[in-house]
């Protein structure tokens, strides 16, 4: 298995292709030869990203089959069941990088936003729960001048919410923690820009 920096070369590689709208003959040959990948898979990399459609994480970072381990939901939350998905790979499977990757534009920050400012009675329990987990890392926002330009605090509260992601993983886990102090894990966070493709990464 290759190193944790070693996997943000590879995805950094891959972003750069994508913006440029090359693709990797490795990922054309994988897809190919998915039946190599019957018998198992060894992902370099772990991503917990969004569920917007306009984000599909092999796709981004021009990657192809067994190479990550995608896990999406919307608003890149963490919840107990995302948490559990990151430890079974990272133990099982020895990946050294988990990714949070938030984007540009997101709707589940943008709905929270609007929670923030418009309380309302008729949002579904299901989404609702998705708001209160960005509520506590968007809310302070509103006490700084932020709360005056609506681009700024969206674009504040996106990276915010990514942060807090990649925050709870890192300490919200025995296992990950011990993974952590090993050295066996690094755990980062990332944004996409639905703009002009790119990728940055935070750490």
């Amino acid at each position: 298995m290759i190193t944790a920096t070693e996997a943000i070369k590879r995805l950094k590689e891959g972003n750069q292709r994508f913006v440029s709208g090359v693709r990797s003959i490795d990922t054309i040959v994988k897809q190919l030869n998915r039946a190599d990948f019957v018998g198992g898979q060894a992902p370099f990399a772990i991503i917990l990203g969004c569920s917007d459609s306009r984000v599909p994480a092999e796709i981004v970072f021009d990657q192809g089959l067994g190479d990550l381990f995608v896990i999406r939901v919307a608003g890149n939350i963490v919840a107990p069941s995302q948490v559990g998905s990151v430890e079974f790979a990272a133990e099982l499977f020895g990946t050294p990088l988990v990714v949070v990757l938030g984007h540009s534009m997101c709707g589940a920050v943008m709905a929270t936003i609007d929670e923030l400012e418009r309380p309302s009675n008729e949002k579904s329990l299901n989404v609702l729960s998705i708001v209160n987990r960005i509520r506590p890392t968007v809310e302070p926002l509103f006490a700084t001048d932020l709360r005056n330009d609506p681009e700024m605090l969206l674009a504040s509260s996106i990276r915010a919410n990514i942060l807090a992601s990649t925050n709870q993983l890192r300490h919200g886990s025995q296992m990950l923690e011990q993974l952590i102090q090993k050295g066996d894990l690094v755990i980062v966070g990332a944004e996409y820009s639905l703009e002009t493709g790119e990728v940055t990464f935070f750490d």
